[in-house]
Formats: C-alpha cells, sequence, structure tokens
C-alpha cells in the first residue's frame, strides 16, 4: 500500500527529530559573539513544524546557567494551531514562544558578562541523541549567520522548499457576492505543507486596500506588508499581503497581492476552492 508522503510528515510531528548541517553557525548576543559552531545540527521538538539550530555546549562562549522549572507549566496539549491537512494535532508555529516545551529537558540561561550582561534562553534536551547538546531560542539572539551570510526569522527547513509558477486560470476573489479581485495573470506560490497562494497583479484588484501598521517576516519569502479590505459590510483586518522586497526564493511575487483565502473565497476557473484550515484561519 503506497503512503501519501504527507502523512508520514504529520506522523514525523509527534517525534523529537534532528538534522545535521554542513553550515558554520554563529549567533551573535549584546555585540559579542556567543555562538561559533561547525557542529549544529537543527531541532524541531515535537509538534514544532519549524526548526532551531542546536550546538555542543563547548561551542558557546558564554555560562550556561539552569533555570529553575516555571511556577505555572503550561499544558502543552492546549497550545497550538490547527493544520488538518497535515496532523490532527495542534501544531506549534513561530508565534508559540520557545518557552514552551514539548519534550523533557533542562532550559538554562545563555549569560554574557560585563555591565551590560544580557541572557537568551537555551534547553538541554534530554534525548541521549543529543546528549551535550544545547536547543537555542533563535528569537533571544541579535544576529544569527550561517557561514557569512545573515539570516531571520528562523533557519530554513532543508526539507521545505518554494516554487512560484505563473498561471492563466481565471481566479476570482470573492467575499459573498462580493468581487475583491479578478485575474488571468496570477502567479501561484507552492510552499511545502502549506495552501497554494494565489500573487496577484494589484491592478486586478478592485477591492479598497488599506494600508496597515502590520508586518511579518517569513524566513523564506522577507517582510510581509498588510492590507485591510473596506466593504460595505465592515473592514477585514489584515486580509491580503505583499511583499515589496522578497527573498530570492520569492523574487518572482514582488509587489503582488495575496489574500487569506482562509476567510474569503477563492473562485479558480469558475470552482470554489474550499477554504484551507491553517494557524491562519
Amino acid at each position: 500500500m503506497g503512503l501519501r508522503r504527507r502523512d508520514t510528515i504529520g506522523q514525523q510531528l509527534r517525534e523529537l527529530r534532528y538534522e545535521p548541517t554542513a553550515k558554520r553557525i554563529r549567533a551573535v548576543l549584546d555585540g559579542t559573539t556567543v555562538v561559533d559552531s561547525v557542529r549544529a545540527v537543527l531541532v524541531w521538538e515535537p509538534r514544532r513544524i519549524v526548526p532551531t539550530y542546536a550546538v555542543p555546549a563547548e561551542d558557546i562562549a558564554a555560562a550556561l546557567e539552569p533555570q529553575p522549572p516555571s511556577a505555572v507549566q503550561p499544558d502543552p496539549a492546549d497550545v497550538g494551531f490547527a493544520l488538518p491537512d497535515v496532523t490532527t494535532m495542534p501544531v506549534l508555529d513561530p508565534r508559540v514562544p520557545f518557552s514552551v516545551r514539548s519534550t523533557e529537558g533542562v532550559t538554562v540561561a545563555i549569560r554574557t558578562s560585563g555591565d551590560s550582561a544580557r541572557s537568551a534562553a537555551g534547553f538541554l534536551p534530554g534525548d541521549p541523541d543529543l546528549s551535550g547538546y544545547v536547543v537555542l531560542d533563535f528569537d533571544g539572539f541579535d544576529r544569527w549567520l550561517e557561514e557569512d551570510d545573515e539570516i531571520v526569522g528562523h533557519p530554513h527547513d532543508p526539507f521545505q522548499r518554494i516554487d512560484v509558477r505563473r498561471t492563466s486560470r481565471h481566479i476570482r476573489v470573492m467575499l459573498g457576492d462580493t468581487l475583491l479581485a479578478d485575474t488571468r495573470r496570477a502567479r501561484m506560490l507552492f510552499e511545502t505543507m502549506l495552501p497554494v497562494r494565489y500573487y496577484l497583479p494589484p491592478e486586478d484588484v478592485v477591492a479598497d486596500l488599506r494600508p496597515s501598521a502590520t508586518t511579518t517576516y517569513c524566513a523564506y519569502k522577507g517582510e510581509a506588508a498588510y492590507s485591510s479590505v473596506v466593504t460595505a459590510d465592515g473592514v477585514l483586518d489584515d486580509i491580503a499581503w505583499r511583499y515589496d522586497e522578497p527573498l530570492v526564493d520569492a523574487s518572482e511575487v514582488r509587489g503582488l497581492v495575496a489574500f487569506f483565502d482562509e476567510r474569503i473565497d477563492l473562485v479558480v476557473d469558475g470552482v470554489a476552492r474550499r477554504r484551507p484550515v491553517t494557524p491562519w484561519s
């Protein structure tokens, strides 16, 4: 019997996963390079869908201070977001803080020295395959380098990719009976384990888009700027986004507009797509 690849990925989400990398990894805290390693591994705690780095403790030039358990430990089973096309478990996406644990281990503070001493969080997993390694809170450091290139957001998953393809399919974006956009010049962005996104030329968007102050950062696509849609029935906050200065992998969607079809209707060649259920629903 064949296996749908997506199902095997969903099953693996239950496990602590790791993958060695050949990249030299450095992390800067308070102006000091406190992590410098050519022995790093990418680590996904159970239910985490993006990785973070772990390095041997001896590759950290800072004190590691064990931290007492929190007085209130959130139940990881009650934390997370739906991704039903992949798994029945709530997943831990990048919005779920590093402090939420889904595997056994000891939390440490990685502390610099000096008058302006600062710390970042680390975690020593109890799994014997990662003995001696410290999992690092990506957001707790000021700067990360893979070789000599800076990375932001989170490390790339070596098993995830982005593809962009032009399409002449007839795409309409609808809110009930109200047309928001209509085009035959869309670009389809395919990203591993996520619904396909349709990016549209802004001149083919007829909705009243109002830029908002919201921005987010994707490690694969770059910084997204959001817009709300004003309709006769009210305002749909942050329903659309665009990448004005995308990273290389997403360069073909520069300046194009995408909509969260979790909250509106996308009609492709006259057929309404089922609204996906994702962490952005």
